[in-house]
């Protein structure tokens, strides 16, 4: 038996893809730096409320983001992000409700940033590899234990 997995768009109205990124270089030249340009990426909302999200509260609902970095496609994460470096970058269907048009991700001040149309989504995006989130999370361990 084999699995066969579809890389799945959403799309407006129009039939374009509603899940659009701009990658500016130097993220590009970042990712590659870490050696994850090539591997599988999710952009995740960092609310507590996904299977990799780092911290979480109700005060960081849409407002804090992570690039996770993977060995495989998760199929809980099967929404395709369309990219101008054709990276596999994925999310979910619930952080989609997080993400609107214009997103773009940029390097300010040494750190990621996030902005869609409307502003700035976060300041400071997180990269984590998802394995070693899991791994964490099977011993108990979270990354941040304060609440807002």
């Amino acid at each position: 038996m084999s699995i066969q997995f579809v890389k799945l768009v959403k799309q407006d109205s129009g039939g374009e893809p509603m899940l659009n990124i701009k990658v500016t270089d130097s993220v590009m030249t970042l990712l590659k730096r870490k050696n994850i340009a090539d591997k599988t990426l999710l952009l995740v909302t960092d609310d507590g409320g996904g299977k990799y999200s780092l911290q979480g509260g109700a005060c960081s609902i849409g407002a804090k983001f992570s690039i996770v970095a993977l060995d495989k496609f998760d199929p809980e994460y099967p929404l395709s992000i369309e990219n101008n470096f054709d990276l596999k970058l994925y999310t979910s269907d619930y952080d989609t409700r997080f993400l609107r048009t214009g997103l773009t991700l940029d390097v300010k001040n040494s750190r990621i940033t996030l902005k869609d149309n409307t502003g700035l989504l976060d300041s400071n995006v997180l990269i984590a590899n998802g394995k070693d989130i899991l791994a964490a999370f099977e011993k108990g361990i979270i990354t941040n234990g304060k609440s807002c």
